[in-house]
């Protein structure tokens, strides 16, 4: 008999993160086809800033448990569910959910986690590495002795980016604040300060003459154009967020429906380069299984990339659930490089 309880962390409302609520309940059983991970290990994510402000464009109604990924031990495996997954560490992305102690997904969206890869440093990875992995790979389709430019290069996503970007041979342009340029260097990365005016110019500089193959952008706002023109012929925009307005007032919808205007407009040009919003749920309504498994394939990638040491898993804090405000303040703050995890 499982004596253990459920704990979550609930966002109410909009709210500061102080206004997250922790509740009890009775730990949830698996269902057909179905989980149930102990979890080990979750993560604070730009979605769960810009959610508790409302912004987040595909969020559920109020209240919600918040969570986008998590790393964690099968529980309980429900009917039609292989009973040896029970025990094995496993990795879900989940969108919400995941700040909870025992969360309940089908099966057939867990990776399962490498023998020595610990859940937290797994946990570092999992939406930013796959994100990182798809559009690298998937639509930027980037090659030895590209140049790319990675904006937030210290970022949950721009850090992973680089690593798997000079591991696939590029050179990479990062921007940044001054604080993180050294670290930027030590990874082989021609760090730029994001703040600068001429930021597009200051890039220019060390950028090869006819322009980039591949701009990553998680700002949106106007420097997105910016991103376009530093484009070579045949180069890519991959635009993945609207960072730029996250403390914005009014629609949630409108910014990225502007970004998606403008990359329409940009493909609709005789140029020969192209521009796409990247969504890592693009695809899963239409084709789950297919979704499915490039997941499992990339996120498996990514993992493989870790135990090779092309990409480390970068850990800024540790801290319990129940003190899930503060690590909500200490991601939005800004003065961490890597990841905020939680662990039950």
């Amino acid at each position: 008999m499982n004596t253990e309880g459920l704990v979550e962390v609930v966002l109410p409302g909009k709210v500061e993160p102080e206004g997250l609520e922790i509740r009890h309940g009775a730990v949830p059983a698996a269902g057909a086809g179905q989980v149930v991970i102990r979890m080990e290990a979750t993560g604070v994510s730009f979605a769960e800033q810009q959610m508790r402000r409302g912004r987040y464009y595909d969020q559920p109604p109020f209240p919600f448990v918040p969570g986008y990924d998590l790393v964690g031990t099968v529980q309980a495996t429900g009917e039609g569910v292989d009973p040896h997954l029970a025990g094995t560490r496993v990795a879900a992305l989940v969108k919400v959910g995941g700040w909870a102690s025992h969360v309940r997904v089908d099966a057939a969206d867990v990776v399962p986690v490498p023998d020595g890869i610990g859940a937290a440093e797994a946990e570092t990875l999992v939406v930013n590495g796959i994100t990182a992995w798809q559009m690298l790979h998937r639509k930027a389709r980037v090659r030895a002795g590209q140049t790319v430019v990675v904006h937030g290069a210290n970022g949950g996503v721009g850090s992973v980016l680089v690593q798997l970007a000079r591991a696939a041979g590029a050179q990479v342009i990062g921007t940044a604040s001054p604080r993180h340029h050294d670290a930027l260097r030590e990874r082989g990365v021609v760090p730029v300060d994001y703040r600068a005016d001429d930021l597009a110019a200051r890039i220019r500089v060390v950028a090869p003459r006819e322009g980039v193959h591949a701009v990553f952008d998680h700002v949106g706002g106007r420097g997105i154009v910016d991103s376009w023109r530093l484009l070579a012929p045949g180069g890519t925009l991959v635009s993945y967020g609207s960072a730029a307005t996250r403390d914005a007032e009014g629609s949630k919808q409108w910014p990225v429906l502007k970004l998606l205007g403008r990359v329409w407009l940009w493909n609709a040009l005789p140029n020969r380069r192209r521009a796409l919003f990247f969504n890592v749920w693009a695809g899963r309504a239409l084709a789950k299984n297919r979704f499915r498994s490039r997941l499992r394939a990339d996120l498996t990638q990514v993992f493989a990339a870790l135990q090779r040491g092309e990409v480390s898993a970068q850990i800024a804090a540790q801290l319990p659930l129940a003190r899930a405000a503060e690590a909500l303040r200490l991601a939005e703050s800004g003065t961490v490089a890597g990841k905020v995890v939680l662990n039950p």
